[in-house]
């Protein structure tokens, strides 16, 4: 499988992921749960929403770089960097 491939299939599990976290915290609300814990689900919703967006982006990166006549040994920070990004971003 390739590389577009492999983020295509990870971003968009991540996208379901966040998608049924946001109904959740619809449900949430309408059943009128304590803020403290829905914000907790809206966190962790958007948390799920950013990592599909950094590894949307490094895939992007990935893409661009390797066009541009990088080596794919080269291409392991991009990685690297991507998963900082995901934890502590």
């Amino acid at each position: 499988m390739s590389d577009w491939q492999d983020s295509k299939a990870q971003v968009l599990a991540r996208l379901k992921r966040a998608e049924g976290q946001v109904r959740a915290v619809a449900g949430m609300v309408e059943r009128e749960e304590d803020c403290e814990r829905v914000a907790q689900q809206l966190a962790a919703a958007r948390k799920a929403l950013d990592r599909a967006f950094y590894d949307l982006m490094a895939c992007m990166l990935r893409r661009e770089l390797a066009d541009a006549g990088l080596q794919d040994t080269k291409l392991d920070g991009v990685n690297h960097l991507s998963a900082l990004l995901a934890r502590y971003g």
